[in-house]
């Protein structure tokens, strides 16, 4: 009976080969739970090593990982074995005092950078006969201001040896190491008139007649950073250093515009200062937007009402800003 019985339950189910299966039918396993794929990693910032050398002369170094200026000038100072506060400014690309390579916010990734050092101090007495010395004042942003442009038939141009690149040590023995170039554009304007008054400074250590050229490439900082349109390592004051795209050529025409305006209101020149400026002027729909964006982040300038009404008009309406 119990092989009847099996008989009957294989001709109910059927064998293997009846059921057209070349193996005993086994219970199906359930699929597979749809396999979710992996996050993937984020995106590895790249390692950026920037070459540099002591503009009067030295064999190069490499360094990497700063975030600002006053760290930048740490790693310099670190691999020529001197002081941080030895360095007075940077140049890109050039080992000559050449304001228009000036290191400011932006660095590309295949500029070289050339660090000028302290060289020899000197006092010069001047006497103020007009509202404006003729100095144009910028600063390193790491306490050092110094000199960026000295205007044809001005006062301070008749001084033989005031020259571009000094750094203002002091005025009248007060020290104004750590100041910003506004600040001491306005101990400038405000000295009296007909009163003598002396300057510090301290000019770049002079290059080697042998030192010839020395950079990487050819070309030029606005060829590489413009032209290529290749990235580079924007420097903020405050939080970290950001890989961007090169500014545009209306960002740079616009930054120029302002860095004019900053020049002939204050008596200073920043590229960084312009080029922050003409990201919040972009944003403000109105002049009033933009003197309160201003106000929030660079109150410490105070501003006045009409230049920042010349600066909304030289951003957003150029051709009305040129007038």
């Amino acid at each position: 009976m119990r092989q009847a019985d099996r008989r009957g339950r294989q001709a109910q189910e059927g064998s293997p080969m009846e059921n057209g299966v070349g193996q005993e039918l086994r219970t199906p396993e359930p699929p597979a739970a749809a396999s979710i794929p992996a996050p993937r990693p984020p995106r590895a910032r790249p390692r950026l090593v920037f070459h540099t050398q002591l503009a009067h002369g030295s064999p190069t170094g490499r360094i990497e990982g700063f975030t600002n200026v006053k760290e930048l000038y740490a790693k310099i100072a670190e691999v020529f074995s001197i002081s941080p506060t030895e360095i007075l400014f940077c140049t890109l690309n050039t080992h000559k005092v050449d304001m228009q390579k000036l290191l400011g916010g932006q660095i590309g990734l295949e500029d070289f950078i050339f660090a000028h050092v302290r060289g020899e101090t000197k006092e010069v007495e001047v006497t103020k006969t007009e509202d404006a010395l003729g100095l144009t004042i910028t600063d390193n942003g790491a306490g050092y201001a110094f000199i960026k442009r000295i205007k044809e038939g001005s006062i301070i141009n008749r001084i033989q040896t005031v020259c571009v690149g000094d750094s203002i040590e002091a005025i009248n023995d007060h020290t104004i190491v750590g100041c910003r170039h506004y600040e001491v554009a306005r101990m400038l304007r405000e000295l009296p008139r007909a009163q003598p008054f002396t300057l510090r400074l301290v000019q770049p250590k002079k290059a080697f007649d042998m030192i010839g050229q020395r950079m990487r490439s050819s070309k030029s900082l606005s060829e590489s950073r413009v032209a290529s349109g290749k990235e580079t390592l924007r420097l903020r004051a405050q939080g970290p250093a950001m890989l961007e795209e090169g500014p545009s050529p209306f960002e740079e025409e616009a930054a120029h515009r302002v860095d004019d305006l900053l020049e002939s209101y204050m008596g200073i020149r920043d590229s960084e200062l312009a080029s922050t400026m003409v990201e919040a002027a972009k944003e403000s729909p109105s002049v009033a937007q933009l003197a309160c964006s201003l106000d929030s982040v660079l109150g410490e300038f105070a501003f006045p009402q009409e230049f920042v009404a010349e600066v909304w008009a030289a951003v957003c309406h150029p051709k009305g800003g040129q007038k």
